[in-house]
């Protein structure tokens, strides 16, 4: 049973419990799922630890900083100053509820971002990258590989969710006067 919580609320819990009248088939469901959520878990980290042999790697600590814009539409916005990694010039995007006309009326938060090359290259830089909890933040974020290949012509990717655990993180994360995150950029070689 995944039941979390403190101890004088067990019994009750317990008497309510519909784990103990599960049958085998029912269980190994159960089990079967667990199990896949943990193979999928581990080649997520297989994919970073891999990521982490590339020869050129960056990464640094980025805050979004909230403004709004008023275009017919209110919105959320918030951007980066700009950054160095990998010596290319980057900035960092996101704005809040992608699909809703006016996201100030929901308490259901998404957070979404983009990531952006405003150096100009001589060739095309593919890249992996991901966005992780910086170190001034306790919100989860699920680590989650991006890649895109970057050119002059093409140097910003779509808008990403970001995947943060719950609308409740989300909306202790917008509570917040800044949003701290930590940008790990692999560059990868051909």
């Amino acid at each position: 049973c995944p039941w979390q919580g403190p101890y004088h609320e067990l019994t009750v819990h317990e008497a309510e419990c519909t784990h103990p009248t599960k049958t085998g088939n029912e269980l190994m469901e159960i089990l079967d799922e667990m199990d896949q959520t943990r193979k999928k878990e581990m080649q997520l980290y297989n994919s970073i630890f891999s990521l982490l042999s590339f020869e050129k790697i960056g990464y640094t600590e980025v805050q979004f900083r909230p403004y709004r814009t008023d275009d017919f539409i209110t919105r959320l916005y918030y951007e980066t100053p700009r950054l160095t990694v990998l010596n290319q010039t980057w900035v960092l995007k996101a704005r809040v509820n992608d699909s809703e006309r006016n996201p100030n009326l929901s308490c259901k938060r998404t957070l979404s971002f983009q990531l952006i090359l405003k150096s100009k290259i001589n060739s095309p830089m593919e890249c992996s990258f991901l966005l992780l909890e910086g170190p001034y933040d306790d919100v989860k974020i699920r680590p989650v590989i991006y890649h895109f290949v970057f050119s002059n012509e093409n140097n910003e990717t779509d808008y990403m969710a970001l995947p943060i655990v719950d609308s409740v993180e989300c909306n202790k994360l917008l509570a917040a006067k800044n949003i701290n995150l930590r940008l790990f950029i692999f560059q990868i070689q051909k």
